[in-house]
């Protein structure tokens, strides 16, 4: 089966044009990933009886943390790691070319907000920054690198020099985008108040062990607060993933049109639910391309009939199931 190219996968415009690549996609990656063919061989999954994308297997997102999820022996581009307290075993995202991830995340942002270029960039990433092989950082450098606004750039804890930008792009009515890890957003607000309802706030998601969790409603009610603004955006991506979804407010995301969600039983890994059911979060990423597309991750969400959904929580470890039918 020969794979899709990117002209194919970021030109989806429709359900049947999704869901015909998707097959590809599929066909092309249980022939070619070693380690999907393996799971879908563990389970018991005939590549040529799957006539739909409801019987595509989805591969657990764990085993990108013990294996080499790719579809070739091309060396990768770049490897994404996923973040981890010490002594934690991370995710690893070998990808072998880097323009479908670039292409995916220039093309769904502006799908989105509009052109980059429009837009004052400040990020505040400081968890991220301190350490090798994210990928949000990757995305953050290019949307700074392709704004154009001498203005943009990273904020590590230098809060003061990111409250006196924000005043300055206030003043100026210039078009803004603040997207921050969430512990340090939350941070920025305990010493700095603005009011700037023009601003795009736009959380990671993330309070990597430096604050304690809360309620969704509970931190966008603060960081409205905080910033003077209607409601926060967030970004929902992950290190095995090459396609990110967004919100405008409430919690609720959107995908591009070559991602989709899907959510499983959470007692059964392979029995899919219905919309608006609380379920295990199983992701279509098409720009995947070259690794696996089909994923199980560990959140619980809820997906609406119009394709938006919800994040809801993450499963405990050991409820995670799917991952001992690998062959090792």
């Amino acid at each position: 089966m020969i794979k899709p190219d990117k002209e194919q996968v970021f030109a989806i415009n429709n359900k049947a044009a999704f869901e015909g690549i998707a097959l590809q996609v599929f066909r092309y990656q249980a022939a070619n990933c070693k380690v999907y063919k393996e799971f879908i061989t563990g389970i018991r999954v005939n590549a040529a009886d799957v006539k739909n994308i409801e019987q595509i297997p989805f591969l657990p997102v764990e085993l990108f943390k013990s294996h080499r999820i790719i579809t070739s022996d091309i060396p990768a581009e770049v490897i994404f790691t996923s973040s981890g307290t010490t002594g934690m075993i991370t995710s690893s995202h070998h990808v072998t070319d880097v323009s479908w991830y670039v292409q995916s995340f220039r093309k769904a942002f502006e799908l989105f907000y509009g052109d980059i270029k429009d837009y004052t960039v400040l990020a505040l990433l400081p968890s991220y920054l301190e350490r090798e092989g994210s990928s949000l950082i990757y995305m953050a450098q290019d949307m700074i690198t392709q704004s154009a606004n001498p203005a943009s750039g990273f904020f590590l804890y230098n809060h003061q020099e990111l409250y006196n930008t924000l005043l300055q792009q206030k003043a100026a009515g210039k078009p803004t985008l603040l997207i921050g890890v969430t512990f340090a957003l939350l941070d920025f607000i305990d010493n700095y108040t603005i009011n700037f309802p023009e601003l795009i706030v736009m959380e990671t998601g993330g309070m990597k062990g430096r604050r304690k969790e809360m309620i969704r409603e509970e931190l966008h009610q603060a960081l409205c607060a905080g910033f003077g603004v209607d409601a926060i955006h967030s970004e929902y991506g992950m290190t095995e993933l090459l396609s990110q979804a967004y919100s405008k407010g409430d919690g609720v995301f959107n995908c591009p049109p070559w991602m989709k969600i899907i959510t499983r039983d959470t007692n059964d890994p392979f029995t899919l639910i219905g919309e608006s059911k609380t379920g295990g979060v199983n992701i279509i990423d098409l720009a995947n391309i070259n690794s696996c597309a089909f994923i199980a991750t560990q959140d619980l969400g809820k997906v609406y009939n119009d394709g938006s959904f919800e994040v809801i929580g993450r499963f405990d470890n050991s409820d995670i199931r799917g991952c001992n039918l690998l062959i090792a």
